[in-house]
């Protein structure tokens, strides 16, 4: 429900913005925003209780009359101030996300640089945490978000705004006033600085700071300027009360600055990557995309938003909005609100009764501590009335009493004071005192001091149940500050919007610097069509709150738990972890600390090194011809092929020395045998080349069973004496046949005669 006319049933003159906005409409808001719930005084009373002024005039007038002391005990404040200091600990900073392509994400990252450099020179933490104090005291603050007209400051500003200057449609209850038809701020001006800021309108001012007297008077026959004549009509017939918009004594005037909605139907588009756009068919990319069916058209109603600058019934300017969003630049940063009424109000109006209960009871406590109640008897002190009274309520009174008065029967003079009635007083204070921490739901132990805990675990649960009693406040505030954020990004996008720009984001000890380009222009090659890489426009963000607050208090948090967590690392993963704990630290220099850190990490240890001049080693090996050399003498020379050749040369020595035995056996069996063929043998030998060895060689020590072994030993040359003879494939000894033929010749021969011949 937009208002009580929907846009459909609006008739053309009852829409604002048409033809700029009528003064007749104009005023029918102000007669709205006159007519709606009073609660503004309300709200100035309940800050002054935050402030500490919390007697007016006419309770000290009273409380003097009865010689009673004002006391104040200012009870609200500090709850208050340890609400807002929760909001100052608890401080988060804006993150920009790239809502479509992964591909957004630099110039997401650049957006987000942008942001949190405006969040830090526009006074954005400052604005919300002025605006936070309002929220939670009386339920409503306000935020300006807008550009800076000065060019000497920084282009955007965002600054706290009272609350008694803005004034809104409260029929629209959601939060941010998406639907809300108007919004007023109202503003006295000097009449100079107006005559600066509308100076087409000098004339105008000048008049309306006179009160048209004495020099302007006009006349049905013309001559005179026909805007101020119909300026002077408007100002004579308008209903709303002079002193609500001119204050000519001082000089001043009131400015109304309105912002205002126009609801319109549109032709819009929607573009395949979901982005919808309105139509326009001037545009040839638009009728392309609707003609080959990429995007289809369908109407629908949206608003448009416009601002007008109003002196009383005269307007000074009237035009849309200077911002790319459709959003007003005031964000409402609301608390709780009525049900019914929709006025705003916070933890403030139920402190005001018991605030007013102790401080009353302080006040008659120390009046009863030192007042008196006298009973006498006419003339029987010797002073008037007023003198005996303030003589009576000194601590050193000295009262001289007539004694004739006093001996006249019935004589009376007493002085008393009742104690009784204090103690009664205490502790209904005791009782208010402890009543404001129950109404508000802020406990003792929230705001540092000592209440009914009794341990750590009790004192924790009470500050947890008070920050569970702050949750929807806290959750409101965040709804407002992510609005600032998304207007003041607006800002930055609406100024970057087609330009060329290089965003270099400056890193930290941990991370290096990174430069992201902005809307460079590009050509597709396939295609020709030029478009812009990395455009700022046509990304979808959006503004999250970032989930690591960057208060020192939470740093100091993370540094206990990232010491605890960096002692049961192994050594190498401290190497990797000791620059993330440094940077949580706040000492001097961490910076450059934490580059010698990483300096001394990259040098390499002993083991390091020598792994280093091995590889460089190997490698200038393997440059040369050295490595074929190697390659030669591994094959000439392998470990297992000279092991196979050794074993193969102790296996052939232990064969040639079995065989040479075995030999020398046959030889000495021949000897043995027959004695007259040792020297035919030696001559053989000699004339084969034989020497003998000098020295001798070692005897083999072979066993002799007996000087007659000779002769018992059987002929292994007759037939049938021997043992069988076997198959004997060496070319040294010829396998012994079975008979000998006569032809034999040689050593082995069947008779020692053969060889004689």
């Amino acid at each position: 429900m937009i208002n009580s006319m929907s846009p459909e049933t609006m008739t053309h003159e009852d829409q604002p913005g048409q033809s700029g906005l009528s003064l007749s409409k104009y005023t029918t808001w102000l007669h709205e925003i006159q007519n709606q719930p009073a609660w503004r005084a309300k709200a100035d009373k309940e800050m002054d209780y935050v402030d500490g002024n919390q007697l007016d005039s006419e309770i000290l007038q009273k409380q003097r009359e009865i010689g009673m002391p004002p006391a104040i005990e200012p009870l609200i404040g500090p709850a208050v101030d340890a609400v807002t200091g929760l909001e100052a600990k608890t401080r988060t900073d804006w993150r920009i996300t790239a809502d479509g392509d992964k591909a957004d994400d630099d110039v997401a990252a650049a957006l987000n640089f942008k942001v949190n450099q405006a969040e830090r020179q526009s006074g954005a933490d400052k604005a919300c945490t002025d605006a936070f104090k309002p929220q939670l005291c009386v339920g409503i603050g306000w935020v300006e978000v807008a550009r800076e007209s000065d060019p000497f400051l920084f282009p955007y500003r965002c600054k706290a705004i009272h609350r008694n200057e803005i004034f809104w449609d409260m029929l629209d209850r959601e939060p941010g006033l998406p639907k809300a038809r108007y919004l007023v701020r109202r503003r006295w001006t000097d009449t100079e600085q107006v005559k600066l800021k509308f100076p087409i309108f000098s004339d105008l001012i000048d008049r309306c700071s006179g009160r048209w007297s004495g020099s302007y008077e006009p006349t049905i026959d013309g001559g005179t300027s026909t805007a101020l004549a119909m300026s002077w009509e408007d100002e004579r017939g308008w209903s709303i009360e002079e002193q609500e918009w001119r204050d000519a004594e001082r000089g001043r005037v009131c400015l109304f600055e309105v912002w205002y909605r126009r609801w319109i139907e549109v032709v819009v588009i929607k573009l395949p990557d979901g982005r919808v756009i309105e139509y326009n068919d001037k545009l040839a990319s638009h009728v392309i995309a609707v003609a080959q069916g990429f995007a289809k058209p369908t109407k629908a109603v949206v608003a448009r938003m416009y601002v007008s600058f109003w002196m009383g019934p005269h307007r000074l300017y009237d035009g849309p909005t200077p911002y790319a969003h459709n959003d007003f630049p005031y964000v409402q940063f609301i608390g709780k609100t009525e049900d019914r009424t929709g006025v705003p109000f916070g933890v403030v109006r139920g402190m005001i009764y018991l605030q007013d209960n102790v401080n009353s009871l302080i006040s008659k406590l120390r009046w009863g501590m030192s007042a008196t109640r006298t009973t006498r008897t006419t003339g029987v002190v010797d002073y008037t009335d007023e003198q005996f009274r303030q003589q009576v309520s000194r601590v050193d009174a000295d009262i001289k009493l007539n004694g004739v008065a006093m001996a006249k029967p019935g004589a009376v003079f007493k002085v008393e004071r009742d104690f009784e009635l204090n103690q009664q007083q205490f502790q209904l204070l005791n009782d208010s005192r402890s009543g404001i921490d129950r109404c508000s739901g802020i406990t003792p132990s929230f705001k540092g001091a000592t209440g009914t805990a009794t341990s750590g675990v009790q004192e924790s649960t009470q500050v947890e149940q008070t920050t569970q009693s702050l949750a929807t406040l806290m959750d409101n505030f965040k709804f407002g500050r992510a609005k600032v954020g998304e207007l003041l990004l607006s800002l930055i996008i609406q100024d970057m919007i087609g330009k060329q720009e290089k965003v270099v984001i400056k890193g930290t000890a941990l991370r290096p610097d990174r430069t992201v380009e902005l809307n460079v222009p590009q050509v597709d090659p396939d295609t020709g069509i030029k478009y812009l890489s990395n455009d700022v426009q046509r990304v979808r963000l959006k503004v999250a709150m970032n989930d690591v607050p960057s208060t020192p208090s939470f740093r100091t948090q993370q540094l206990a738990a990232m010491s605890e967590a960096f002692k049961s690392m192994p050594q190498e993963f401290q190497v990797v972890a000791l620059p993330h704990l440094m940077s949580l630290m706040d000492v001097p220099n961490r910076d450059e600390l934490i580059e010698d850190i990483k300096n001394a990490q990259q040098q390499a240890t002993p083991e390091q090194v020598q792994t280093r001049i091995d590889e460089a080693v190997k490698l200038a090996l393997e440059r040369s011809d050295h490595g074929l050399r190697e390659r030669e003498l591994e094959l000439k020379y392998n470990p297992d092929k000279l092991m196979a050749e050794i074993q193969k040369l102790v296996s052939e020595a232990v064969k040639n020395g079995v065989q040479s035995s075995y030999a020398a056996m046959q030889a000495g069996v021949q000897v043995a045998t027959m004695p007259q063929i040792a020297p035919i043998a030696d001559a053989v030998m000699q004339a084969a080349g034989y020497q003998a060895p000098t020295p001798g060689g070692d005897d083999p020590n072979f066993p002799i069973a007996g000087e007659t072994a000779a002769v018992q030993m059987k002929n292994p040359y007759i037939q049938g004496q021997g043992p069988a003879v076997q198959q004997n494939t060496s070319p040294q000894l010829p396998p012994v046949p079975a008979t000998a033929g006569d032809g034999m010749s040689g050593i082995e021969t069947a008779t020692p005669a053969d060889n004689t011949v």
